[in-house]
């Protein structure tokens, strides 16, 4: 029988409630703008933290808020060198060990070091 009730119903499309007898929480609307002139209004509640940008509603542009505070910087990490990953890694001394070390061992010629065939034809013509 419930079957047939709601045949032929657009259940998806279509609410069956009303807004008789329901007290909405009170609201503020804040004004935004984009840079390309756009103007548009936001329903808030007035308990609501308001957000300093929000999304323009014509071209999707970040749309500031009028007579408002701007966002804030947010503070970013400088970028790491790779000196400076080595020093978390090593101290000054450990470097320095490690650099006499390979100095030693380039100057002993124990380490074989390709040289280009074209770099040996240069030094000899």
């Amino acid at each position: 029988m419930s079957e047939r009730a709601l045949r032929g119903t657009r259940l998806v499309v279509t609410s069956y409630e009303t807004d008789r007898g329901i007290d909405l929480a009170p609201r503020q609307a804040v004004e935004y703008a984009c840079d390309n002139g756009h103007r548009f209004e936001m329903p808030f509640s007035v308990e609501a933290e308001i957000p300093p940008e929000w999304e323009c509603k014509v071209c999707g542009a970040q749309a500031l808020l009028v007579d408002g505070d701007g966002p804030e910087e947010k503070k970013g990490k400088p970028a790491r060198t790779h000196w400076d990953m080595l020093m978390e890694r090593r101290t000054r001394e450990e470097l320095e060990e490690v650099l006499a070390e390979r100095l030693a061992v380039l100057r002993s010629g124990a380490m074989n070091i390709a040289v280009h065939p074209r770099d040996s034809s240069r030094k000899s013509a």
